[in-house]
Formats: C-alpha cells, sequence, structure tokens
C-alpha cells in the first residue's frame, strides 16, 4: 500500500459505523414460541412437506420454496459465491444469521457499531402475509414486531429492526406504527405497491395520509426495502432472458431489484405525498446510489417536455434532498462524486449482511477507496451521523 494511502483504520478512527442494511434469517421458532395457543399451528414454522422443509402459513400454504435462511455465510465464517446457498439450512450458515449474540461477535469483528435489520420470511414489505385471512395476517405481523423488540433490548440497543405494517388495513397499519413506537423500535417497513392486491388504494392516493401524518408526527421513517412487493419481485423473476444459465438470471434480476426502487421513488416524487407532508422521511433501502442522479435529471425533463400543466412545490431533486434518505454498499468507482451529489447529509452505507450481494467478511476494507475520496466530516456522516440522525441511535 501507498505510504500516502490511508488505511481503513485511519478512515474509520473515532467513527461509530451505523450498517443501515441487514437482514434476520429468522429462527424456526420465532412464531410458534410467540404464538397463542389457537395460532401455533396457523402461525408461519417450517414443516417437512413432501420430504423437503419448508416455510409455511396457516394449512401448509407454502412462505417460500424451502426454508433457507437466505445467508451465504457457512457455519465456519467463509462465503459462498454461487447459488449453492439456496440449498444451506439454517444449522449450515454463520449463527449471525440469527442469533442476536453471534450478530453482535460478527459487528464487533468488522467495526459495525449498529444494525437496522429486515426481514426474510415474509417479504421485504410484509407482502406474504396477504395469503391468509385478516386474523393471521395481523398476528403474524404482530408477532415479528414483538420479536424484533426483543432482539433490540437483547442486543443492548445495537440492532435495529424495521416493523413490518399490516398495510393492507389503515387503521391497523397506523395502530401498529403508535404501538411499535412505544416498544422503542425505530421505523416501518411498507409494501411499496400495495395497490397489486384487491380494494388497496396505491400509496399517492390520500387514503394513506393517515399513515404518513402519523409517521412525520412520531417520527417513524418508512422505509421502502428493494422486492417489497408482488410486482417487484415479478420483475426480478422476468427481468432475464430465459436463455441466461441460472447463476446469469439470478446476477441480472438481483441487479434489476436495485432498479426497481427507481421505480418506487419515481412515483413518491410525483405522488403530491411530500406537498402534504413535507417533513415525512423515506428511505430507499439497499437500491445502491448511482441511479440516483439520472433519474431526478429524467424526471425532471420529462415534467417538463411532457407534463408541463402539472404544478409541484419544488423539483424533483429538492423533494429527494428533504425528503429521501438513502445507501450504498458495494459501489466504489464514482461513489464520492455520487455522494457530493446528492448531498453529504442524506447518505448512508450498508452492508447487506447475509444476503448474496453482502459485504463479507471485510465490508470496510471493501469500502475503503471511496471512502478515502470522500473529507473527514463527509466520511463520518455518511458512515454514522446520518443514520443515528435519522433512526434516532444514540452515539455515545
Amino acid at each position: 500500500m501507498p505510504l500516502d494511502q490511508p488505511t481503513v483504520a485511519d478512515l474509520i478512527h473515532g467513527i461509530k459505523i451505523i450498517d443501515v442494511d441487514t437482514h434476520l434469517s429468522e429462527p424456526h421458532d420465532l412464531w410458534t414460541s410467540r404464538a397463542p395457543a389457537s395460532l401455533k399451528d396457523r402461525v408461519p414454522r417450517v414443516k417437512i412437506v413432501d420430504g423437503k422443509r419448508r416455510w409455511v402459513i396457516d394449512d401448509n400454504i407454502p412462505l417460500s420454496d424451502g426454508a433457507s435462511p437466505i445467508s451465504v455465510i457457512r457455519k465456519d465464517g467463509s462465503k459462498s459465491r454461487s447459488l449453492e446457498f439456496f440449498n444451506f439450512q439454517i444449522e449450515d450458515v454463520h449463527a449471525g444469521a440469527h442469533n442476536t449474540a453471534a450478530r453482535l461477535k460478527v459487528m464487533d469483528e468488522t467495526n459495525i457499531f449498529a444494525q437496522i435489520v429486515y426481514p426474510n420470511v415474509l417479504g421485504f414489505g410484509g407482502q406474504n402475509a396477504t395469503k391468509v385471512d385478516a386474523e393471521l395476517r395481523i398476528a403474524s405481523i404482530q408477532i415479528f414486531n414483538d420479536a424484533m423488540a426483543e432482539i433490540q433490548a437483547d442486543s443492548g440497543n445495537r440492532i435495529f429492526p424495521m416493523a413490518l405494517l399490516p398495510w393492507w388495513d389503515l387503521d391497523q397499519s397506523v395502530k401498529e406504527t403508535e404501538r411499535c413506537k412505544a416498544m422503542g423500535l425505530r421505523g416501518v417497513n411498507i409494501n411499496s405497491d400495495p395497490h397489486g392486491h384487491a380494494g388497496t388504494p396505491d400509496l399517492a392516493s390520500k387514503h394513506w395520509d393517515r399513515l404518513w401524518e402519523t409517521c412525520a408526527g412520531i417520527d417513524m421513517p418508512v422505509n421502502f426495502h428493494i422486492g417489497a412487493s408482488d410486482s417487484a419481485m415479478a420483475w426480478y423473476g422476468t427481468s432475464f432472458w430465459p436463455g441466461h444459465p441460472q447463476e446469469v438470471q439470478f446476477a441480472i434480476g438481483s441487479s434489476m431489484l436495485f432498479f426497481g426502487n427507481a421505480r418506487v421513488m419515481a412515483n413518491i416524487l410525483l405522488s403530491g405525498i411530500l406537498d402534504r407532508h413535507p417533513t415525512i422521511k423515506f428511505v430507499s433501502v439497499e437500491s445502491g446510489i448511482g441511479w440516483i442522479p439520472f433519474l431526478l435529471e429524467t424526471i425532471e425533463y420529462q415534467l417538463a417536455e411532457n407534463a408541463s400543466s402539472r404544478k409541484y412545490a419544488l423539483t424533483p431533486e429538492e423533494y429527494f434532498a428533504r425528503n429521501v434518505w438513502s445507501s450504498f454498499w458495494f459501489e466504489r468507482k464514482h461513489i464520492a462524486d455520487t455522494i457530493r451529489q446528492l448531498g453529504e447529509d442524506k447518505v448512508m452505507f450498508e452492508t447487506d449482511f447475509p444476503h448474496p450481494t453482502c459485504l463479507f467478511p471485510d465490508p470496510l476494507g471493501h469500502a475503503a477507496s471511496g471512502l478515502a475520496a470522500l473529507t473527514p466530516q463527509a466520511r463520518r456522516k455518511v458512515l454514522s451521523e446520518n443514520a443515528a440522525k435519522l433512526y434516532n441511535i444514540p452515539l455515545g
């Protein structure tokens, strides 16, 4: 390493790093151990179906093709870089994927002070809950959120799961947001395309205003994780040409999921939500940031060329700068320039542990070349202070 090149230790010195996108490989008893007796045989659980482990809900309705923990970190700490992880079972992967104490050890080993956590089994936006009746839906969501509050407490407030919402019911969504805030959770995670389900309006509708008012009023950021709807996952599954090998299909589909959030953000920016709720906080999760300057410029151009009669209080760029946070992990080559374009106050760092694209085992080593191009002030904001402010995470 050249003498004038800062080391990773130099770059992160004195910074309590917050990783704003990781996932929980749900323990098989997460729901059954907490459900009332009347629901123990209906809540999400792992069963043997046709000789194979599978996550199911209610009367063996499948939640996934199997019971993969969706972790590429093997039990010995090595990382799989092929599709074999789909066949891994929870016993095969590192305990940090599903155990709080083991996760904290991984965080300490990789210089991560705190993590934001998202789900797997019920879908990134809770969309899988709609496969069953209303009573079981809300129970499954509430049990998950109860478990997440327990994890946060057990971690000593270093692991911060985002709450799932029963988005198919506005009244219940408002109540659950308030309940989760009272339990100490720091944000909510929502389906990006609820209109894909009968009778539910899209998020631009004023139907949702009471939820946005609640989230803004009690300071609960609203997180839009990639793949957080049936239509987003369908895009993943159809974005590649069928002639590609399976691993290439996976690479293309996974990349297109990132751009799927460009669609979500474009709709939000032009929905009127940000005029009606100027203090709402939205987060684009696990989607990277390189596409954002292009999206903002193209939306502004298209409005001028094709929708000039539509009037907004701010430009797309101004809305984004005021109301939207984003994060990066694998991007290095142009990351400093992109952060300068977006503003150093709204960009955060993530690792996606333990998912297939995660930065492991040396997340900060991977990011170092990009981080080195930032000023010390910008680096501190991106790695720590922006997330701490957004999610109300004490750094003291």
